[in-house]
């Protein structure tokens, strides 16, 4: 089967599902490209318009691949929209990957997809699935359990809303303005406002540790990250797509997770 992925994070998952039985291309792959504001390619097109099975994160994240879908139309293609299919919609957080409870139901979704597509091999994909389940995911899991039952309800601070979700998961106490989040997350101006309470939060020490995207370090998240690195507060970056490039989605989050939880091991000396 033709696989269109619009990002690698979901590339990565839908590969390893689809074993041997699914050629798998993701159109955002370069950690250097921003899946917002990515302008797609004639080869993008092309493999779009040829795609048996096409992901797209949705939720007002990659609204390019909405349109490429649009113009190159093929009545037996599959889409999965993961926005929708977990009720997210835009305006709402649009980075589902990190969320581990959206991460299982769209590979349920991407298991059921290629199951309709290919029948003859329902058997193989089910099989693909518990082992990903069972093996692939295993330390990813481990380690988001772990972290939940050693620091609930620390409070920490972040950059922008894409560790929103992870937060919540991991029963982490992110203190930092929604609005502040929101803000970065879609590239405009925080309020004056929500800048003193996060400047507040890392001056007096209100946080454990402070986790930013760098690859979205702008000017405001710089500041940011040097005053709490001056205050002791402990540091931890997350990234939008996978890193390195080649990485799988769970080597990619399980990396930031044990990061996670050194960083919180010593703020809090547990």
């Amino acid at each position: 089967m033709q696989v269109v992925a619009a990002e690698n994070f979901w590339g990565s998952i839908a590969r390893q599902l689809g074993g041997n039985r699914a050629h798998v291309t993701s159109l955002v792959s370069s950690p250097a490209a921003d899946p917002h504001d990515y302008e797609p390619t004639a080869a993008d097109g092309r493999a779009m318009a040829g795609a048996q099975l096409a992901i797209v994160n949705g939720a007002g994240y990659d609204p390019w691949a909405s349109k490429l879908l649009a113009a190159n139309g093929s009545g037996g293609r599959v889409v999965i929209n993961v926005g929708d299919l977990v009720g997210v919609h835009a305006g709402g957080n649009p980075h589902r990957w990190y969320s581990p409870g959206d991460v299982e139901r769209v590979i349920g979704r991407i298991t059921a997809a290629y199951r309709r597509l290919d029948r003859g091999h329902a058997a193989y994909f089910a099989a693909e699935r518990r082992r990903y389940e069972s093996t692939g995911l295993l330390t990813y899991h481990r380690l988001i359990g772990e972290i939940r039952r050693s620091y609930s309800r620390v409070s920490v601070g972040a950059s922008e809303s894409i560790f929103a979700p992870l937060a919540q998961a991991l029963g982490l106490r992110l203190v930092t303005p929604s609005g502040f989040l929101d803000a970065i997350s879609e590239g405009t101006d925080p309020t004056a406002a929500d800048k003193r309470t996060v400047d507040r939060q890392i001056a007096t020490r209100a946080i454990s540790v402070w986790v930013y995207n760098r690859q979205n370090a702008t000017p405001d998240v710089q500041r940011l990250t040097s005053a709490a690195r001056r205050n002791g507060i402990e540091i931890v970056t997350v990234t939008e797509t996978l890193v390195p490039t080649g990485a799988t989605f769970q080597a990619w989050q399980v990396r930031q997770l044990e990061a996670l939880r050194r960083a919180l091991a010593r703020a809090t000396g547990r």
